[in-house]
């Protein structure tokens, strides 16, 4: 009632006219101690978010509008205990860029005690984390140090540990899914761990994906049921660890997602059925971005010639690099050719190959005939870095 009093009464800290009853609720002396009360607090935290905002403008160069709105999250009214969080972090070793992110993400960790704060450090520290992996990691999630020690930090990071069977893993799990110690595993994990074992996934091959894959077991259980029934439907086998990779991207897609790219392939004359065929033999084929399926098949297809369904027979070819591999590479194939050699070649031994065994293969043997092929090489990696993916074919002299 006396918010709503507040509301109607004050507005500019003008007294506006109110109703006569209003008027005498107002008139009472008990109630004009607190609104003389909730006044000074007002004006107090005025005052606090003045001056947390000047704070924030003159330590880490914020803007007045950034600095405003995240004062409403943090009302200081001392240097003293900003500036000593702030000495912590630099002591540790965090940059100052590293420092603003932290304050950006969660501005109330100025407001912690820095003799809480360190046991947090050493604890992490001992259980694997370098210093400067530390730092990455909690200018990422800033939230667990806000989290107890005793209560939330040590025992997750424990069931964890237990889970993948070492602290070190444990560390891997938590850096690429940073949020994962602040929740309860045993209710968002475990369930759909045991869906896959009920599925007959080996526990092991479970262990190995949620390793590399944490973000993709934090779901609902019915959800990701309905995921492991559809992959398992589809013809993929449990005991092999690509079906659990073939669940993490559908997991990692959403519907409209999968289905875009699913009309991406089609553009290109794939069928609904050699398109499941591609994504069980390599997951990874939807798992790029509609873009980037998009401007690969266009290269292959309209560039290089190849067919279409010969590309979903190979799909990892889709997961490399385009600036890297596939158009430098397919360019430099296409010029050698062009220019007489008689090569063989598969899309794998082409994109699939490492750089030195690609060069051992594709330039390095012919360099006695044709010493510059090197440096055409190299000039094809920067065409393909530079967008421009058609150019003219170069000619050059072989030594007899």
């Amino acid at each position: 009632m006396f918010g709503f009093l507040l509301r109607n009464v004050f507005h500019d800290r003008r007294i506006i006219r109110a109703s006569s009853s209003y008027m005498l609720f107002y008139n009472d002396p008990s109630i004009s101690r607190l609104s003389n009360t909730s006044l000074r607090f007002f004006e107090t935290s005025s005052h606090c978010q003045s001056f947390t905002a000047s704070y924030l403008i003159n330590k880490f160069g914020f803007s007045q509008g950034s600095a405003l709105k995240l004062s409403k999250f943090l009302l200081l009214k001392t240097l003293e205990k900003p500036d000593s969080v702030i000495s912590f972090f630099e002591d540790k070793g965090f940059s100052k860029s590293q420092i603003k992110t932290l304050v950006t993400k969660r501005p109330q960790i100025l407001e912690l005690d820095v003799k809480n704060l360190s046991p947090k450090w050493d604890f992490f520290l001992s259980r694997g984390f370098s210093s400067s992996d530390l730092a990455k990691h909690l200018t990422k999630y800033p939230t667990c140090l806000a989290r107890s020690l005793d209560k939330k930090i040590v025992p997750s990071f424990n069931f964890l540990s237990n889970l993948v069977q070492s602290d070190a893993k444990a560390v891997k799990v938590l850096q690429r899914c940073p949020f994962i110690i602040c929740h309860d595993l045993s209710s968002c994990v475990i369930p759909n761990f045991n869906i896959l074992l009920e599925n007959g996934v080996p526990k092991s091959n479970i262990i190995n994906a949620f390793h590399f894959h944490p973000n993709a077991f934090m779901c609902n259980s019915d959800n990701f049921k309905e995921i492991v029934k559809l992959v398992k439907e589809k013809g993929s086998n449990p005991l092999e660890l690509k079906f659990l990779f073939a669940v993490v991207v559908v997991r990692q897609n959403s519907k409209s997602n999968w289905g875009s790219k699913f009309d991406v392939y089609k553009k290109w004359g794939l069928s609904e059925e050699q398109i499941w065929e591609a994504f069980l033999k390599y997951p990874y084929v939807m798992s790029a971005s509609e873009d980037k399926i998009a401007k690969t098949m266009e290269f292959l297809v309209n560039t290089m010639g190849y067919q279409p369904s010969a590309i979903a027979k190979h799909g990892m070819v889709i997961r490399r690099s385009l600036e890297r591999q596939i158009v430098p590479r397919g360019l430099f194939v296409q010029d050698l050719i062009s220019n007489g050699l008689a090569i063989k070649f598969t899309l794998c031994s082409l994109f699939d190959a490492s750089v030195e065994r690609f060069l051992k293969r594709f330039v390095y043997r012919f360099q006695d005939k044709a010493p510059e092929l090197l440096k055409l090489y190299k000039q094809k990696v920067d065409i393909a870095a530079g967008g421009k993916y058609k150019t003219q074919r170069i000619r050059f002299r072989f030594n007899s």
